[in-house]
């Protein structure tokens, strides 16, 4: 009437050995959390595995663009605040804002400077940003370099996050949305790779232009 036979209680898997297979498939499962799933989905790399696989570039950028996202349903989501709601949103927003933007000091001549044959910029960066695409500029610095930037955008606007990341350590030191040009000097917190990442949300192809000059070895596109 049957096909197999029963099992022997010999041939049965013992508790011990259960326990062990239980214990190495949940230690497995720990190692890819910390080795993969960290660094691809939220850009935390505590061993600094992901950045060798390159999988916390993956977890930076998903963890922008989410950024963006909420951004832009919060600005466009209807809603009545009073005006001293809003001031004291403001206020808050500005006492957040204060630490890291201090690493970006304002240059008030790059503009005027970018676009002369003489003003000495060491790198150019151009861009073309299809609606909805993205990209990423880093810098590789040591903490305390200084790098002298200026970028403009034409036919457009662009979102944008100035940023920094090494193993175990990220920082955003400026963000905005809506915006056709920046200039500055971006210090580096950290020794790591710094720079930015712009998002075009409009309709129609935009060009951007990023000027660099200063302390950094190595200047490259990211995706």
């Amino acid at each position: 009437m049957y096909n197999s036979d029963t099992p022997l209680r010999a041939e049965l898997p013992s508790s011990k050995q259960l326990l062990r297979s239980t214990l190495l498939a949940a230690v497995a499962a720990l190692v890819l959390l910390i080795v993969v799933v960290l660094p691809a989905e939220y850009g935390i790399d505590p061993t600094g595995a992901g950045r060798a696989l390159r999988l916390t570039e993956m977890g930076d950028i998903k963890q922008l663009l989410a950024a963006e996202a909420a951004a832009d349903a919060a600005a466009s989501a209807p809603g009545e605040l009073t005006t001293l709601n809003g001031a004291a949103g403001m206020a808050t927003a500005n006492a957040a804002e204060v630490p890291v933007r201090a690493a970006v000091a304002a240059a008030p001549e790059a503009t005027a400077q970018a676009g002369s044959p003489e003003s000495g910029w060491r790198d150019e960066m151009p861009l073309i940003l299809k609606p909805g695409e993205g990209t990423e500029i880093k810098l590789k610095m040591a903490q305390g370099a200084k790098a002298q930037y200026a970028w403009v955008v034409e036919g457009g606007e662009v979102n944008f996050d100035t940023h920094g990341d090494a193993p175990g350590k990220s920082i955003s030191y400026e963000k905005g949305r809506g915006v056709s040009a920046d200039e500055g000097v971006l210090e580096a917190a950290f020794t790591g790779n710094h720079g930015w990442y712009w998002r075009n949300r409009g309709k129609s192809n935009v060009k951007l232009l990023l000027r660099t000059r200063g302390d950094y070895t190595e200047i490259k596109k990211m995706m």
